[in-house]
């Protein structure tokens, strides 16, 4: 029997619920769990001195590395997540990987860097860095090599930029509105952000990158004989 595809929607949008990290002995909003109700999406501004996400009520404790204009939303596919259950033989409910929407029926590691979805009937955003796994997702997995395994695996998810603020939930469906001429997927940029550094000057292609990112680039392309 043919069945048609299921068009590109948010399964969840996800909220931190902040606890202690224990080795750090500091806060840290990983654990997000779904809510249903409506959920305004904006702008945060500096990653220092901003508002953190940009995604009303959740939050971030570790400003150094997280939140901020270029990493106001972090999409994470079901498929993807369906992918590691596997591999891990465990349930990872949605918002375990700590993203804010939990996505199904699009691509979001093989999204291109600067390509532009719509959520709902207001909210635009822009693609634009994968996600760099840190010892601290390793500690909420309890996964002591999990830094290692995410990496090798290049599965990273996406995080977001927002270009109109909206307002979202769980069902609403996602349609891309614009893809660029480049290649640059998520997927490359990890890729040459982490174990394939060679491949870094062809993020210069990519100028919706975030600036720290497109300047490594040019310092690696500088560095390296034509």
């Amino acid at each position: 029997m043919y069945h048609a595809p299921v068009a590109a929607h948010v399964l969840s949008v996800n909220l931190a619920v902040p606890r202690r990290d224990g080795a750090m002995l500091r806060k840290t909003g990983i654990d997000k769990r779904p809510t249903d109700a409506p959920v305004q999406v904006r702008a945060p501004g500096d990653r220092a001195t901003g508002l953190g996400s940009g995604v009303t009520g959740d939050e971030i404790f570790d400003r150094r590395h997280h939140g901020g204009d270029d990493q106001a939303v972090y999409a994470y596919a079901r498929e993807d997540l369906d992918h590691w259950s596997a591999e891990l033989s465990r349930d990872l409910p949605h918002g375990t990987f700590g993203e804010n929407l939990t996505t199904r029926g699009i691509d979001v590691t093989g999204a291109l860097i600067g390509e532009r979805w719509r959520i709902g009937p207001d909210l635009l955003l822009e693609v634009s860095v994968p996600r760099i796994p840190c010892a601290t997702f390793a500690r909420w997995m309890d996964l002591p090599s999990w830094v290692k395994t995410f990496t090798q695996a290049a599965l990273p998810g996406a995080y977001l930029r927002v270009l109109t603020p909206g307002t979202i939930r769980a069902g609403d469906e996602i349609t891309i509105t614009h893809r660029p001429t480049h290649d640059i997927t998520i997927a490359l940029a990890f890729r040459a952000m982490t174990l394939e550094r060679a491949l870094l000057p062809r993020l210069l292609d990519a100028p919706a990158l975030p600036e720290k990112t497109l300047a490594d680039a040019r310092a690696y392309a500088s560095r390296t004989p034509a």
